[in-house]
C-alpha cells in the first residue's frame, strides 16, 4: 500500500506548478519560488545580466512554471523577453495597483519578491497589457524619435533665449527654416555668443537628419500597417500620429466599448460618488499620456477644418471654454476612432483628396 502510493505522490511534486516573484533591480533582482501550497521553496537574488538570468533559469524549471515582475522603467524588458522566449508564462505587475492591494509597512526587496509570487499564486496580479515583441520595437522606434524632437525643442529655445538677449525678431514665418537658418548664419553677435549660436545650428542639423531618417522608418511601418492607414482618414491625423495610436492601441479588442478606450486614453474626468454627492474631478492620471496628447492636437486641427468636429468644438467652447472644448474633441474622436477600428471601416467624413496625398507623402518619406 505505501509502496503503490509513493510514485503518485511524487508524480505530483513532479507535476505541481511553481510560482516565481521576481523584484526587478538595476543591477540585482530578487526571486522567491513558491508552491500550489503557497510554501517557499526557494529564495535567492542573481544579476540582472545574462549571467544572472541563467542562474535563475536553472534554478527555476520552465515545466509548470509562473513568472511574474514588477514594471520597472525598461528593467524588465530583457528578463521578460528571456523568460517568454523558455516557455514559461510571465505576467507584468502594474506597480500601482500592485502597491493598492499588498501594501506593507516594511518593504524590502525580499518582501516584494514573496508578495507578487503570492498574489501570481491567487490570481490577484494587476497586469500591465505587454503586447508582442514586433510591436514593442516599433514603439520603441515612434518613442526615440519622440525623444528627439523633445531634445530639438529644448535647442531651439535655447537659441531664442540667445536672440533675446539682442532684442532679435526674425523676419521669417519658421526661424528655422531654411531662410531663417541662413539669416541665424549670417547675424553678427559677440564672439562668445557667435560660437555658442553656430554650436546650436550644427545641433539642430544633426538633430533635423537623425529625425529624418526615423521618419523613413516609421513611414515604411505605416505603410505596412492597416491600422495605421484606416487611421489616416480621421481629420488631423497623419501617418506618425496614425502609426503612434494603432501601435499603443494594438488590439481594439482589448475595450469591449468606447467608454473604456476614451478612459484608457484620460479623455474623461474622474468620478467621485458618496451617498447622493457626484463630484466630476480632473482628468485621470493613470492613463496613456502619448495617446491622449497625440488627439489633443489632432483635435486642434479638426476643430478649425473638419466641418463636423468644428460644430462641437464652437457648442463645448460657449459654455465651457476652449481648453476644454478641445478635450470635448479629442473623446469623439477617440470614440469614432474605436467604431473605425472596430468595424474596419474608414472615416465617413473623410477628405479624399486629402487622404491620397497622405498615403502619397509617407511613400516618398519611406522611399
Amino acid at each position: 500500500m505505501t509502496a503503490a502510493s509513493t510514485p503518485t505522490k511524487t508524480r505530483r511534486k513532479v507535476n505541481e506548478t511553481r510560482y516565481i516573484g521576481i523584484d526587478v533591480g538595476k543591477r540585482r533582482c530578487q526571486a522567491c519560488i513558491i508552491d500550489d501550497e503557497g510554501s517557499v521553496r526557494d529564495e535567492f537574488n542573481f544579476n540582472n545580466a545574462s549571467d544572472g538570468i541563467q542562474t535563475l533559469l536553472d534554478r527555476a524549471s520552465s515545466t509548470g512554471c509562473k513568472a511574474v515582475l514588477e514594471s520597472t522603467g525598461n528593467l524588465w524588458i530583457r528578463l521578460y523577453e528571456v523568460l517568454e522566449d523558455r516557455g514559461i508564462e510571465v505576467k507584468l505587475a502594474n506597480p500601482c495597483k500592485t502597491k493598492a492591494i499588498a501594501s506593507a509597512t516594511i518593504k524590502t526587496d525580499k518582501l516584494s519578491a514573496r508578495i507578487l509570487a503570492h498574489l501570481l499564486r491567487a490570481n490577484l496580479v494587476a497586469e500591465c497589457y505587454v503586447p508582442p515583441r514586433d510591436v514593442r520595437l516599433v514603439r520603441a522606434l515612434l518613442r526615440q524619435r519622440e525623444s528627439l524632437i523633445r531634445i530639438q525643442t529644448m535647442v531651439k529655445n535655447q537659441v531664442h533665449a540667445l536672440l533675446d538677449k539682442y532684442g532679435f525678431k526674425s523676419e521669417w514665418s519658421d526661424l528655422f527654416g531654411m531662410h531663417g537658418m541662413e539669416s541665424l548664419r549670417n547675424m553678427q553677435l559677440d564672439q562668445v555668443d557667435r560660437c555658442i549660436l553656430d554650436t546650436h545650428i550644427r545641433h539642430l542639423e544633426c538633430l533635423k537628419s537623425e529625425a529624418s531618417f526615423l521618419d523613413s522608418k516609421i513611414a515604411s511601418h505605416t505603410i505596412r500597417s492597416e491600422d495605421a492607414k484606416l487611421l489616416m482618414t480621421l481629420t488631423g491625423i497623419n501617418y506618425h500620429s496614425a502609426l503612434l495610436i494603432a501601435k499603443e492601441i494594438n488590439d481594439i479588442r482589448r475595450f469591449p466599448s468606447p467608454k473604456q478606450l476614451v478612459s484608457w486614453i484620460g479623455l474623461c474626468p474622474s468620478l467621485h460618488q458618496s451617498g447622493n454627492s457626484l463630484y466630476m474631478g480632473r482628468m485621470k492620471k493613470d492613463s496613456n499620456k502619448k495617446v491622449r496628447w497625440i488627439l489633443t492636437e489632432a483635435a486642434r486641427v479638426a476643430s478649425k477644418t473638419d466641418p463636423r468636429m468644428k460644430q462641437l468644438y464652437e457648442r463645448a467652447a460657449s459654455r465651457s471654454g476652449e481648453n476644454k472644448a478641445i478635450v470635448r474633441v479629442a473623446n469623439k474622436m477617440a470614440t469614432i476612432i474605436w467604431h473605425m477600428l472596430t468595424k474596419r471601416q474608414p472615416y465617413h467624413q473623410m477628405k479624399h483628396e486629402l487622404y491620397q496625398s497622405k498615403l502619397k507623402k509617407i511613400h516618398a518619406i519611406a522611399s
